[in-house]
This record gives C-alpha cells, sequence and structure tokens, in this order.
C-alpha cells in the first residue's frame, strides 16, 4: 500500500476544522489540524496531532500551553492561512486564558500540555483542559480535500 492511497481512504473520514494556537516570547503562532479529539472526561484531556516536522511541534514543547480554536463555517480562510494556503491580512486574535484564540471561533479550549508521544512521523499532545467558551455557531468541516458544511 502506498502513501497516497492511505491518504485518499483518511480523507474520506470527515473532521472538524481546527486552528491550534500559542504564544513564545510574545508572538502568536497558529497551524491548522483536523487531527482534534477528545480523550477523556475524567480529568478533561483532548488530543492534537501535530507533524514532526511542523513549526508548532517546537512551539507547544517550548510553551508548555495551547489553544483549540474550533472553526465555523465563515473561517475557512483562516484555516487555509494557517495551513499555508494563501495569506489573510486581518485575523484577529483575542487573549483568553493567557492564549491567543480566534474572534468567533465556534469553540476555543485552552490546555497545558498533559503528555506527548511521538508516533510515527507525528506528536500526539495531550492537553489538560483548562478552560473554555462554546458559542452558538455552525461548524467548517473537512472531506475528501475539500472544505464543507455541516446541516
Amino acid at each position: 500500500m502506498d502513501e497516497q492511497r492511505f491518504r485518499t481512504a483518511m480523507s474520506r473520514f470527515p473532521t472538524g476544522v481546527t486552528v491550534i494556537t500559542t504564544n513564545i516570547d510574545g508572538i502568536t503562532h497558529g497551524m491548522t489540524a483536523n487531527a482534534f479529539m477528545s480523550v477523556s472526561l475524567n480529568p478533561m484531556l483532548i488530543a492534537v496531532s501535530v507533524a514532526n516536522k511542523a513549526a508548532m511541534h517546537a512551539y507547544l514543547a517550548q510553551s508548555g500551553r495551547f489553544a483549540v480554536n474550533l472553526l465555523t463555517k465563515q473561517q475557512a480562510d483562516i484555516s487555509t492561512h494557517f495551513a499555508g494556503g494563501p495569506q489573510v491580512d486581518n485575523i484577529s486574535f483575542e487573549t483568553f486564558d493567557q492564549l491567543p484564540i480566534l474572534r468567533d471561533a465556534l469553540a476555543y479550549i485552552t490546555c497545558d500540555v498533559h503528555n506527548a508521544h511521538q508516533e510515527g512521523d507525528h506528536t500526539i499532545y495531550i492537553g489538560a483542559v483548562r478552560d473554555l467558551v462554546v458559542n452558538d455557531e455552525q461548524p467548517l468541516a473537512y472531506f475528501s480535500g475539500k472544505y464543507c458544511g455541516v446541516m
């Protein structure tokens, strides 16, 4: 089995879209990720998967804290920006729990890095949830290499 066939199979699983953010020396860093999930209710833990070659890998290891911003269907351009695509000039960050979060996200969750597990070419960061906010919007989804709305 080749890598492209594996990627194609994985793209058939629809996911939500997130942007992981952190702050290093007063500079906000972000990365689009759809490999995100809840892990545990007690204690409250989530997981994000980050490529070992991604800049965010080092940022999370250094900062020890991060926010997960769940995007709305109106935020596809922001997702593309943080995935290395066309850049958006007016991305607006706010501060919540001393971390940068994206204004108008569907939800944002702040975490401390609880653990990290290197698996293959990615590291799975387990985040201990510190705080969160939920807004009432429609989510952005990703399926078969394209953004789509839900409902």
